[in-house]
């Protein structure tokens, strides 16, 4: 399971593209935006607060990359 975790960098970077993505829904208008723009937004929310990231395990299996 560890191996399945991100580094803090990698949280840091997520939660501030999460911050991004929804200040542009925000000024847009919550009622405005597409539904699909939140998907984004709440994966990589999801990413900074519990470190789990299934964008990263996805490619690591697909590509099978092992190195950390």
């Amino acid at each position: 399971m560890k191996d399945l975790l991100i580094g803090k960098s990698m949280r840091f970077f997520f939660f501030g593209s999460s911050l991004v993505i929804w200040l542009g829904i925000y000024l847009t208008g919550f009622e405005t935006v597409h539904w699909v723009s939140y998907i984004p937004a709440v994966f990589f929310m999801f990413a900074a607060v519990t470190g789990i990231c299934p964008g990263i395990i996805f490619s690591k299996k697909l590509f099978k990359d092992n190195a950390q």
